[in-house]
């Protein structure tokens, strides 16, 4: 009873996409959840990785805008959220965790597959929830079940705050299946029943948090936008350095631009992680900093912003001599990026950006990996208007990546029939998540979704580090480049998804096709180094 009544009220409250990892503790969860499927209630996806299981249901969460959620069995099960929570928890994504949990008494007992799930994601969820062990027949636990519900799906979506990841832990005890003779869609008919018209229990009304900055335009002024930069028309005049995930900006500047310029402000939007010279812009106690947007913990790394609030109350105008110096700079730092690239002819992950993002269209969703892509992209771009960048930026780790483009594919196909969903990612990305290729038979699979892999055989990233030096030689290769020497197509067939190896100018063409499949393209990361050194030096001359 008890499950059927959290899954009801789940739906009541606008969750329609929930993953589910198969054991035996979340048996009654995953039946009710069977019955809900089979009636069209909501959409389920059963995954054998809890990891990457966690992941999905943030691309889906991504994608959807709404709460997604996960449901799996108790222990190490529960423990391997731990990345997806945290990212979701810092990029302010409303996911559900529903952990099956044994009955409090055998905690610490030595019992099997028990350890203590209470707060186990520490300050990371929005809410950390317990339901008590049902007691059968008792139906005044009813409301009390679903107001769990309500308040854990109202913290995820942003009730009181930024939205975020929720546990909701819920100890079950035996038997973990329905008696004899009694099938799964019977056993979730026994419900107790919810409010009257198919609402939530409990309706939690969002509210709204409105702190108006001043900003004078006058002042030679940058803005900033990172991931999660929401909409600000009233800034569209000012020149803008736009990470991909910010979305489409007008007057955009690109980052390299900032080298010959001297801003005197910097408007910050969402969280910058990507660029030196945004860091040090803002690191420089000359400027002043102002910081727009809702979330308590707004970004300022050097503690230099002057000012924090949720929007600009603009005056005065940008200055016809700033924007056509920030213009200039713009243009110069373009030519001098697709000039580097003109003239190296060994393939790069730049290169394979580039081709990528001149082939997107307007309504495709790009998801793009965390680490070197995404820095690809900003410099190669813009990125064409209308088209939907998601990353996972919040802890930016390379974990569950494939995973969030699927989610994120699955929940498009929903939204936007017909619309395309394009991933740009490493090798090392690619193997981590490899799991995410293992999709049952009868589980909903996305329509259009192709995974460009630029594979340089390791970590590419770290050659433009600080031990990507020379001097570091005699240990990088195996110490942080760590290749691995992998055979990705064979990887994709052996999971049975369509893969084809192309060069970065055939990239575009390959876009073309149906279902899941994988564009893996042969990158260098000899000499990367150098080609970054030399559209630095060209683009700030």
């Amino acid at each position: 009873m008890q499950a059927a009544v959290v899954v009801d009220e789940l739906v009541r409250c606008g969750v329609r996409e929930v993953v589910l990892c198969p054991g035996s503790r979340n048996a009654p969860l995953a039946l009710a959840l069977a019955a809900a499927d089979a009636a069209g209630r909501l959409r389920l996806h059963v995954r054998l990785d809890e990891r990457g299981a966690g992941f999905l249901a943030l691309g889906l969460a991504l994608g959807t805008d709404r709460p997604a959620a996960v449901v799996m069995t108790s222990g190490t099960a529960v423990a391997n959220l731990g990345p997806a929570v945290l990212e979701a928890d810092h990029a302010g994504v409303p996911l559900l965790v529903l952990s099956a949990d044994r009955p409090v008494e055998l905690v610490g007992t030595g019992a099997s597959q028990t350890i203590d799930q209470s707060a186990l994601f520490g300050r990371a969820v929005r809410a950390d929830i317990t339901l008590g062990l049902a007691r059968p027949d008792d139906e005044s636990q009813n409301g009390r079940w679903r107001s769990a519900v309500c308040r854990a799906v109202a913290a995820a979506a942003g009730h009181g705050g930024p939205a975020g990841p929720v546990q909701l832990d819920i100890p079950l005890a035996e038997p973990l299946v329905p008696g004899p003779g009694v099938t799964t869609s019977q056993a979730a008919a026994e419900v107790w029943p919810g409010r009257s018209g198919g609402g939530p229990w409990t309706a939690a009304q969002a509210g709204t948090h409105d702190a108006p900055v001043p900003v004078d335009l006058t002042v030679e002024t940058v803005v900033i936008a990172g991931h999660g930069a929401g909409p600000a028309p009233e800034l569209a005049a000012v020149p803008t350095v736009a990470e991909p995930t910010a979305g489409a900006r007008e007057n955009m500047l690109h980052p390299l631009a900032l080298g010959l310029l001297a801003p005197r402000q910097v408007i910050v939007l969402g969280r910058p992680t990507l660029h030196r010279k945004v860091a040090a812009l803002l690191a420089d106690p000359a400027v002043r900093v102002i910081v727009l947007g809702a979330d308590p913990r707004w970004p300022d790394v050097p503690g230099q912003a002057a000012r924090v609030g949720t929007r600009a109350q603009v005056r005065g105008a940008v200055p016809e001599h700033w924007a056509a110096r920030c213009a200039r700079a713009d243009a110069r730092a373009r030519e001098a990026t697709a000039q580097v690239l003109a003239e190296t002819d060994s393939p790069t992950g730049l290169h394979v950006a580039a081709a990528l993002s001149g082939a997107l269209r307007s309504g495709d969703r790009l998801v793009v990996g965390a680490s070197n892509p995404i820095r690809d992209l900003a410099l190669t771009g813009p990125i064409p208007p209308g088209v939907t960048v998601e990353s996972n930026r919040g802890v930016a780790g390379i974990d569950g990546v494939v995973s969030t483009a699927i989610g994120a594919a699955l929940a498009h196909d929903r939204d936007a029939p017909g619309a395309r969903t394009v991933a740009l990612l490493g090798d090392l990305t690619f193997l981590h998540d490899q799991t995410a290729l293992v999709i049952g038979p009868g589980e909903p699979r996305p329509k259009d979704l192709v995974l460009v892999v630029a594979d340089d055989d390791g970590g590419g990233i770290f050659t433009l580090l600080e031990q990507g030096h020379p001097r570091f030689a005699d240990a990088f290769e195996r110490m942080f480049a760590a290749p691995h020497g992998g055979d990705l197509p064979a990887l994709c067939r052996a999971h049975g998804i369509p893969c084809t190896t192309v060069t970065p100018d055939q990239v575009p063409a390959a876009l073309a096709g149906d279902g899941l499949r994988v564009v893996h393209v042969h990158t260098r990361r000899d000499g990367l180094r150098e080609m970054h050194a030399r559209i630095a030096d060209a683009a700030g001359r």
